[in-house]
């Protein structure tokens, strides 16, 4: 029996890939490469010595749908095939409510109609929205301030319907605080395809050279240095937290949502500070004003996820950050 990834070439689903096939999983990816690189199945077969089943297209299409689920068994589905750019969403919010939401009610179309009632959710802590009652729980009331997040929540509030409509269904609803980091070989991280919406590929790049300075949000918030406070969480951390996850839904059914995240907050200097450490580079920076919708800190309860997955996250900044620099070094070195 298969677990077929979505969106599997991303960032985060490359990493949980090669849990999976270190967990001896059969996987299959089935990813659009919107975000992504096909070099990456190369990575993955070098880490593990598997190279797993790449399908290339998107999971809006029904008929490429059905036609992997009528030729493979499939137990399980980790979701994570989606947009995820907070500021692009908000310029081109058809797009990501057609993407994200439309992509997801096909896939569960397809599962249904194949009996596989198995799904590990990709959500975020954007469901949170402008909650300012820190550590975040999972209990707390949702709400959004822009299109990505609203997909997340309308994506969590779906397959809470699902589950209503057939108890048969199990969910993990999976809430993302700030993944950083990269695989300790090097060959995998992230690597936007274009100029980076995430702190850590732009801090990276300023460390390479490929971009001159970094813009910092805002340095006059209510925090140590003024500057906004995340629960960054080591994309490998992370990448466990999936196979938990599945082990988990694989015993029971219902739908359980887990904040993934360290339970500590780390401002944005504190992350310059450490990548300048880890890669003996000075980051350039500016202060620019606050962005629309961020808030001052956000940061997780874990303790539901250590509970009932058993899981919790180890690697601390430090770790994060030589991790990043050592993927950014090595894709920065073979451009050369």
């Amino acid at each position: 029996m298969a677990v077929l990834v979505t969106g599997g070439m991303g960032y985060i689903g490359s990493h949980t890939v090669v849990k999976l096939l270190e967990d001896n999983k059969e996987v299959i990816i089935v990813d659009n490469l919107v975000n992504s690189k096909e070099e990456v199945l190369n990575h993955i077969e070098t880490i593990t010595l598997i190279r797993p089943l790449f399908i290339q297209g998107d999971i809006r299409d029904e008929k490429l749908l059905e036609k992997i689920f009528s030729h493979h068994l499939i137990n399980s589905v980790i979701h994570f095939a989606g947009l995820k750019a907070v500021g692009e969403s908000v310029d081109e919010p058809i797009k990501y409510y057609d993407n994200n939401i439309v992509g997801t009610l096909i896939l569960l179309k397809v599962m249904k109609k194949y009996k596989c009632r198995k799904m590990v959710f990709s959500s975020s802590a954007t469901v949170y929205g402008n909650n300012s009652n820190v550590p975040f729980e999972e209990s707390y009331p949702l709400s959004t301030t822009n299109p990505y997040g609203a997909t997340k929540h309308m994506i969590e509030d779906i397959l809470r319907d699902v589950y209503k409509s057939d108890k048969e269904w199990s969910i993990a609803l999976l809430r993302y605080f700030n993944p950083i980091g990269a695989h300790e070989s090097g060959l995998i991280g992230e690597d936007p395809n274009d100029i980076p919406n995430n702190l850590l590929p732009y801090v990276a790049k300023v460390a390479t050279g490929e971009l001159a300075c970094l813009s910092v949000f805002g340095d006059d918030y209510d925090t140590p240095d003024g500057t906004g406070v995340r629960d960054y969480i080591h994309v490998d951390d992370l990448a466990s937290g999936h196979l938990k996850a599945l082990g988990y839904i694989d015993g029971t059914t219902g739908i359980e949502a887990f904040n993934l995240g360290t339970g500590n907050g780390y401002s944005v200097l504190d992350i310059v500070r450490a990548f300048e450490k880890a890669s003996k580079k000075t980051i350039k920076y500016k202060v620019v004003n606050r962005r629309e919708g961020d808030i001052p800190i956000c940061y997780a309860n874990a303790n539901k996820a250590k509970q009932l997955l058993n899981w919790q996250a180890y690697k601390n900044i430090n770790q994060m950050c030589e991790d990043a620099w050592r993927f950014a070094s090595n894709k920065s070195n073979h451009k050369e």
